[in-house]
């Protein structure tokens, strides 16, 4: 029956809208949050791709002006390893997360693999350079030859993880956006669900005045009809109590009615004991046979005593029903109050 009551279907509705506007907002928050992430990763990804070709032209640099400074170089190869430590294991400071898929975490290993073989020509490289001598001319030359063939296979595997991460990203975009639609459309059905609830309501509200109207319009001299309605909970308690008010009511009336009969049936009775003790007074008048008369007339007292006595409990019990429907309509004042 309380699922049935218009406040459980009020708060329900608003429960379930309140979680729903939660649930747009928190996927809403958590969506920029990852796209600032995702955004952060995807650069040092890029970034990286950046340094290795940085990395080669300073060698390059270097190899004709031995004279110049290390500072760029070593640089540059710091914070390649540093990105590629905080994207492999992930880095607290910059809220970066390690790799998030097998496949990432693969193409990083691949990486890091060529990156080491890198990053030794990277060391012979200073050492020979740092020697400047003639026996290390051709030891230089072979190795700056192979820094340059293995640039390109490490900027490509880099480019590679900058496609996986940019994927990874969209995707999970993707679901959050689609969460996001799913949750919308749910708000919407819940408007509709509520606005059909409401004109339900409303619908039933005014069947409930109409038939209460009906009522005030019938004929007093007529048994009250009952109301006969379906809905929510408090409708059909409301109802119940006004079918309850005209039972009483009608029960009322009906012993009004008794009530009214006995009274013409007692005043007939008078008339007739009028009647008849103008003809035992005649009677008396006219004849010597007093105690016969007398007997006569105390039959006629009892009997109209009898009358007298049902007449008074009738109108007793009216009386009693019209105190029950006072005390009624005080309860449900004081209860409404």
């Amino acid at each position: 029956m309380n699922k049935n009551k218009i406040s459980t279907k009020i708060k329900s509705l608003g429960i379930l809208f309140f979680v729903l506007m939660l649930s747009v907002i928190a996927t809403t928050i958590y969506l920029n949050n990852k796209n600032k992430k995702d955004a952060l990763i995807i650069n040092i990804a890029g970034k990286q791709r950046m340094l290795t070709q940085n990395i080669s032209k300073n060698i390059f640099y270097l190899s004709q002006h031995k004279n110049s400074s290390f500072v760029e170089l070593e640089n540059s190869t710091t914070e390649f390893i540093y990105n590629l430590n905080s994207l492999k294991e992930g880095n607290e400071l910059s809220e970066i997360q390690k790799a998030p898929t097998k496949e990432i975490a693969n193409q990083i290993m691949k990486i890091e693999i060529l990156w080491k073989s890198f990053f030794q020509n990277i060391v012979d490289f200073k050492e020979l350079i740092n020697k400047n001598d003639s026996s290390s001319k051709n030891s230089l030359e072979n190795i700056i030859d192979l820094i340059y063939t293995t640039n390109p296979v490490l900027l490509e595997e880099v480019d590679k993880l900058v496609y996986m991460y940019t994927i990874y990203s969209e995707e999970k975009t993707n679901d959050i956006r689609y969460m996001q639609y799913f949750f919308a459309l749910l708000i919407v059905i819940l408007i509709i669900y509520g606005f059909i609830q409401l004109k339900s309501m409303e619908e039933n509200a005014k069947k409930f005045l109409e038939e209460s109207k009906k009522i005030v319009e019938q004929n007093v001299t007529k048994p009250l009809t009952p109301i006969k309605i379906e809905g929510e909970n408090e409708i059909v308690e409301a109802t119940q109590t006004i079918n309850c008010f005209i039972e009483k009511i009608n029960s009322v009336m009906n012993y009004s009615a008794d009530a009214i009969e006995q009274s013409k049936n007692a005043s007939l009775k008078l008339e007739e004991l009028t009647d008849e003790f103008g003809k035992i007074i005649y009677d008396l008048t006219n004849s010597a046979d007093i105690s016969k008369q007398l007997n006569r007339s105390e039959d006629i007292v009892i009997q109209s005593q009898e009358y007298l006595i049902n007449s008074t409990k009738r109108l007793q019990e009216l009386k009693k029903e019209l105190d029950k429907i006072l005390k009624s309509c005080n309860n449900s004042v004081s209860s409404e109050a």
